[in-house]
């Protein structure tokens, strides 16, 4: 069997997730890619007029570039997820009466998931950004599964309040796209891009 070996091969430079999201860590350590976690302090401005591709792109780029300005000589990698419903983005949910009124928008409905990749080092003059996008569709949520979910899973640091990769995919019906890019990193685009610049990736017998 022909597989990718990574972790057995020093890569080029150093890697850093510029995300404190545990799912993108976790995401990154399926892959076998080294790296640190040093999270970006930029925050969205859900106001600022772009459309959502162009969003998630330049959140993404200005987190990767808020932590490579402070390590030049690593790759950074930034992330940004949104979850739009009606052309309107959902956010993460203040709190938990936010929470529900998400999940009840998003009930029985189908809506976009949209996330934003960076790659950035300063001294390589490496720049590189893209976005993936999802679809995803709903059940019907009554109240009890909304009231359950919240009290149970706690998703306040998930966009659009749910996680595709908890209890809560028994209410997912459908999606059409990437998986993963539901979970906050879409692994295929990014590795696509990132073997670009990593010549340290080899195939093993």
């Amino acid at each position: 069997m022909i597989k990718f070996n990574l972790r057995n091969n020093l890569p080029l430079f150093s890697i850093i997730l510029a995300s404190a999201s545990p799912r993108r860590k976790q995401l990154l350590d399926m892959i076998d890619i080294d790296f640190e976690v040093i999270p970006s302090d930029v925050h969205e401005d859900f106001n600022i007029d772009l459309n959502h591709e162009d969003f998630v792109q330049h959140y993404a780029r200005e987190k990767s570039l808020d932590i490579a300005e402070k390590y030049p000589d690593h790759l950074v990698i930034g992330a940004d997820t949104i979850v739009v419903l009606d052309s309107k983005i959902l956010g993460k949910p203040k709190d938990e009466a936010d929470s529900s009124n998400m999940l009840q928008s998003l009930s029985g409905r189908t809506h976009t998931v949209y996330t934003g990749i960076s790659l950035n080092h300063i001294n390589e003059k490496i720049s590189d950004t893209f976005f993936e996008q999802t679809q995803v569709s709903f059940n019907e949520l009554s109240d009890s599964v909304i009231s359950y979910y919240i009290d149970t899973y706690k998703p306040l640091d998930k966009a659009g309040s749910y996680g595709i990769q908890d209890w809560f995919a028994i209410n997912v019906n459908r999606i059409d796209g990437c998986f993963y890019n539901v979970m906050g990193f879409p692994l295929a685009a990014f590795f696509s891009h990132y073997k670009k610049y990593d010549n340290s990736i080899v195939r093993v017998s």
